[in-house]
């Protein structure tokens, strides 16, 4: 799914949130434990506020994306046996790099959801569209 700013979502599953709390700035609350947890009903629904692509490249494939830079640019002017060296290890590489490329962007949304609560850095697959 495509999210976008302003969109209407729904909840797609009842959501338990717990863990610890962090007041805003200004609470007059006192610090520590102020909630137990946070129960919200699938259907709920809100605004998409934002959209956050997290492109999370791996060790491994950014160094794919390295070697295969370096054959793409230079392996015309390398010798026979150091361009086959390079292809072997791009070789290598590749089932990761091919997973990347599968998984996609980690996509999380800010939603404004309707009863004021809002939930920031979720998951796409936590919301459907409205």
């Amino acid at each position: 799914m495509t999210w976008k700013e302003g969109q209407r979502v729904r909840l797609a599953a009842d959501v338990r949130l717990a863990g610890s709390v962090t007041l805003g700035e200004g609470s007059p609350a006192e610090t520590g434990a102020v909630a137990g947890f946070l129960a919200l009903a699938a259907g709920t629904e809100g605004t998409v506020e934002r959209v956050d692509e997290h492109d999370e490249q791996s060790k491994e494939v950014r160094e794919y994306v390295r070697l295969k830079s370096l054959l793409d640019d230079f392996g015309h002017q390398m010798p026979p046996g150091s361009r086959k060296q390079l292809e072997e290890q791009i070789g290598s590489l590749e089932p990761e790099w091919i997973a990347y490329r599968e998984r996609g962007l980690r996509v999380t949304v800010r939603v404004r959801l309707d009863n004021g609560f809002v939930l920031d850095e979720a998951a796409e697959g936590v919301f459907t569209s409205a």
